[in-house]
């Protein structure tokens, strides 16, 4: 079997906040930053429920050095419009101290339809994520990789954590996002899939009886996605850092590579129930890159740490097809200085003040552009 590691596209799609550069609040721009943006880069840039949030999409990208200079160009276009209509930009989970309360909601039809139905859910599901699409070559591929690849969604997510303040509280948590949006329906780690066709039933059945008006409300940590020919991980934190941004991305396409790889010598990575995996994910959001998470196989709690260099290990035969090697090469530096959590929360240890907090996350978002 022929592999093609060239069918490994990506699209990388991030949420930023929008704030007061005064204040360090959040502030609503009134779509502002979008209109503006749309001049310059179309449909790259796009409103959110919330006024104060603006998200950009990529390209889709041959390979991850594309990705990187395509997240950089919107960041920076994103950063000198803001500015010039006077505001600042962000990349964090959450706010350190904005409530959603004050926050004003887009008016579109989606966004009110979303309300109505969610209420008090969707009104205060002020959060920042980072969506990261892989291509593959067909849907009966992607639904393949999508079983396989639930497993390493805790140990990448661990990684991203970057929201460990909500509304003005230390929350204990690494990533508090993930909590904040527990509350919607169809969240957190899918089921496996026996086949795509099952998938589609599924999502028909979900259609059929009302749940949903189409599959882009499965709000999965993890999707074959709806309409494209991807697979789409929408399970981290949106990083502070377009280093980072990169990094993740990177390790959501070479998992899926290293997954192929294995499927073309007819063997497979063990699926584990959603349950068992959700145990995971609570313990990255809680704890990050400096807990403990269960490696399923051995049935023991092994240091977060040594699992993520495992894996590093696992991906290596993949890296030099996908010219990604220096990508993620970066994950030593992520573990050495810290997730953004980690570095929000030494800001604060040292300062005892969000603002400052606040300020420290203005600073990062063109960090490395």
């Amino acid at each position: 079997m022929n592999l093609n590691y060239k069918t490994f596209t990506l699209g990388v799609e991030e949420e930023y906040m929008v704030l007061d550069p005064k204040t360090h609040e959040l502030k609503s721009h009134e779509q502002r930053i979008v209109q503006e943006g749309q001049k310059a880069i179309k449909d790259k840039v796009k409103a959110e429920m919330h006024q104060a949030v603006v998200e950009v999409g990529t390209d889709i990208c041959a390979d991850i050095d594309e990705a990187f200079m395509d997240v950089s160009a919107l960041r920076k276009t994103i950063s000198g419009i803001a500015d010039s209509l006077g505001f600042a930009m962000g990349a964090a989970g959450t706010h350190p101290f904005s409530h959603w309360e004050s926050q004003l909601i887009t008016d579109h039809i989606r966004y009110s339809e979303i309300v109505n139905e969610l209420q008090e859910a969707a009104r205060s599901n002020l959060i920042f994520g980072l969506h990261v699409h892989v291509g593959m070559e067909s849907r009966e591929m992607a639904n393949h990789i999508a079983n396989s690849t639930r497993y390493f969604l805790p140990h990448i997510f661990a990684l991203s954590t970057n929201s460990p303040f909500w509304e003005g509280r230390m929350t204990g948590y690494k990533s508090f996002r993930t909590k904040v949006f527990d509350k919607f329906p169809r969240t957190g780690i899918p089921d496996a899939f026996e086949s795509i066709e099952a998938y589609d039933n599924y999502v028909k059945l979900l259609i059929k009886t009302n749940c949903i008006d189409n599959a882009k409300k499965i709000w999965w940590d993890l999707r074959v996605h709806p309409f494209f020919n991807t697979v789409e991980f929408r399970i981290c934190d949106i990083p502070m850092t377009v280093d980072e941004t990169i990094t993740l991305a990177a390790l959501f396409q070479a998992i899926c590579a290293r997954i192929y790889m294995l499927r073309s010598k007819n063997l497979n990575f063990i699926q584990y129930s959603r349950a068992l995996l959700n145990e995971n994910k609570w313990r990255a959001s809680r704890y990050g890159v400096d807990g403990y998470l269960i490696d399923f196989g051995k049935e023991e709690e092994v240091n977060t740490r040594a699992l993520i260099y495992e894996l590093l290990d696992f991906l290596d035969p993949v890296l030099d097809h996908l010219g990604s090697r220096h990508r993620i090469a970066y994950v030593n530096k992520m573990l050495e200085n810290g997730t953004g959590a980690d570095r929000q929360l030494a800001v604060f240890e040292k300062t005892r003040n969000l603002v400052e907090v606040v300020k420290y996350i203005e600073g990062q978002y063109l960090a490395g552009v």
